[in-house]
This record gives structure tokens, sequence and C-alpha cells, in this order.
């Protein structure tokens, strides 16, 4: 389940971002909710809210290692909401290390392809939703008590 589910959230990423590269990019944006949502895009190579854009390299580091953590991990997995969780910050790591290795400037510098255009907020893409939403999940499955082996504690 982790990896079906790290498959569909990269796939949805890469093929959003492949449309909004040709369709998108050097265009007005495209409004989707009047101003309140746009689709906008821009090139991004830092982090959230375009912090560290210096440190692309640094980034690119971390979503490598962030893979090798989850894949490690999930030879220990016995939990459908916690293999559901990692596998949305694996696809999201994967699609956001995809850009960080092939689009330009460079190999390991590439700038990631962002999209979405909240009014007010950052603009993002589906990696990103998919990162955040496989951090609450994470989140909330400590907060009950469930371990990543199917195990429930009380503390």
């Amino acid at each position: 389940m982790l990896f079906a589910v790290a498959a569909f959230a990269y796939t949805l990423d890469l093929v959003s971002k492949l449309l909004v590269v040709a369709k998108l990019e050097h265009h007005a944006p495209i409004e989707v909710f009047g101003d309140w949502l746009e689709f906008h895009a821009i090139r991004n190579p830092g982090a959230a809210f375009g912090f560290g854009a210096a440190f692309t390299v640094i980034f690119t580091m971390i979503a490598a290692a962030v893979i090798v953590v989850i894949a490690r991990l999930a030879r220990k997995l016995y939990s459908l909401p916690w293999a559901i969780a990692l596998g949305l910050l694996l696809g999201g790591a994967l699609g956001n290390l995809t850009d960080r290795i092939f689009r330009s400037p460079g190999i390991f510098q590439g700038e990631v392809v962002d999209f979405i255009a909240p009014k007010g907020f950052a603009v993002f893409n589906l990696a990103d939703s998919a990162i955040v939403c496989g951090g609450i999940l994470i989140v909330l499955l400590s907060f009950r008590g469930l371990d990543p082996d199917g195990t429930v504690h009380k503390d």
C-alpha cells in the first residue's frame, strides 16, 4: 500500500507539473475561484515560501535521505494508516526530488515547479500537498498511539 500511494502521489505531481510547464508557464495566471485561488506557474529554488534559495543542494540531499528512511521503514510496517501517510511523504519527496535533479538550472540544483496559488499564501504543488497531508496524518496517528508496526500504546 505504501508504494501504491507513493506511485499515485508521484504520478499526479509529475503529470500536473508537465501540464503546467507546457500550458501555463510564461502565460497569465488562470483564475480558479475568483482571486481566491489561481494557477500561477513559478520556479522555486528554495523550500516553502521561497526560503533557502541558496540551499537547493541541501534540500536535494534531505529529500533523498527521507526517501531512504521511508524505504527502510517499509519492511517493518504493518499499519495501513501509516502506510498511507508514509506513501504520501514518499510520493511528495520523489516529486520534488525529480525537479531538483532534472530541471534547470542543473543537476541537483533544479528549481521545483509550483503552481497552486491561494490568495495571501505561498505558491505550492501537489508534491508539497502530499508531504503536508502525510505529515498531518503521522501526527494524528502518533497522538492516537498507533505505531508503524501496528501496535497501539497508551501513554
